[in-house]
């Protein structure tokens, strides 16, 4: 009875594997008609129900799960399938699956990434030329990514540098225009200080004059009254020095001697002393007549005058 019992199991699970091989015979064939038809959603179905449901663990319908999901661009989805495959013992999936990884890591952003996993494909498979392709293409797109970036670099530094010049020539000019106000309202502080002394200068130049010319006016007036007190001085002066002229004029008189006198005084009397004035008057006119005939000798031109 036990021995018929085993048998009976042993035949129903024989009978339900036969079964499941065909259902999963079934399903790899539907998903491959389907991903051929480029109906990537069925093929999305069959072989996730196949793998996830199932759980049949097949590396060539991880492959092709993953490559549904690439054409539906499910990038997620595609890398979870290809990451499964990076340590498959089968190189080719393996140099697939990296090279699939490098294909959706072809970004300018990730550009080192995808080369290191095109580079890993062609360890996996030498034989991969796609692989050795795409990692040329990519090694190429990040030298030109990488000068492209020095020389960005190199321009945000110029430009950074000819900021920092131009906002340096601006703090520069504007200092010196500072510096041109403050020198311009320096001198234009002297020239007013200079005006303001000119005119202050002149103002006590013109008090001093004024102040001379009073002074000067006041002298003069000092000085017509002390001429003025002078003269009456010396009008009441003139009476007296008349009177005194004429006393001495008086006394001269007086103490001259009239000519009677002075005949009296010789014992001469006047008859004679006629006589005597025409005897001298008369030998006076003879003098004169006798030195009228001398005749007048010639100079000798030869001879000296003396």
């Amino acid at each position: 009875m036990k021995l018929l019992s085993t048998i009976l199991i042993l035949t129903v699970c024989f009978q339900a594997s036969a079964n499941d091989i065909s259902k999963i015979n079934e399903l790899k064939k539907n998903a491959e008609i389907a991903f051929k038809h480029q109906q990537y959603e069925v093929a999305v179905s069959n072989y996730s129900f196949l793998i996830d449901t199932l759980q049949v663990f097949d590396e060539e319908s991880i492959m092709n799960l993953g490559h549904a999901y690439f054409q539906l661009n499910q990038k997620d989805q595609a890398q979870a399938q290809y990451q499964k495959l990076v340590l498959s013992k089968n190189e080719q999936l393996k140099s697939v699956a990296y090279q699939q990884l490098g294909a959706m890591s072809n970004d300018p952003k990730t550009l080192e990434k995808a080369m290191s996993y095109f580079k890993e494909s062609i360890k996996s498979d030498p034989s991969n030329l796609d692989a050795r392709y795409n990692y040329e293409l990519v090694k190429k797109k990040l030298k030109d990514q990488q000068e492209q970036n020095q020389n960005q670099e190199n321009q945000d530094q110029n430009n950074e540098n000819q900021e920092n010049q131009d906002e340096e020539k601006k703090d520069q000019d504007q200092q010196e225009n500072e510096d041109q106000q403050e020198g311009d309202q320096n001198q234009d502080q002297k020239n007013q200080n200079s005006e303001d002394q000119e005119q202050q200068d002149q103002e006590n130049q013109d008090q001093q004059d004024q102040q001379d010319q009073e002074n000067q006016d006041d002298q003069q007036s000092k000085d017509g009254e002390e001429n003025e007190k002078e003269g009456d001085q010396q009008e009441q002066q003139q009476p007296q020095d008349g009177e005194e002229s004429e006393d001495k004029s008086e006394k001269q008189d007086q103490q001259q001697p009239s000519p009677s006198d002075k005949m009296q005084e010789m014992n001469i009397s006047e008859e004679k002393a006629k006589m005597i004035l025409e005897a001298l008057k008369n030998s006076e006119i003879q003098y004169i007549q006798q030195n009228r005939r001398k005749p007048t000798k010639r100079k000798d031109s030869d001879k000296p005058d003396w």
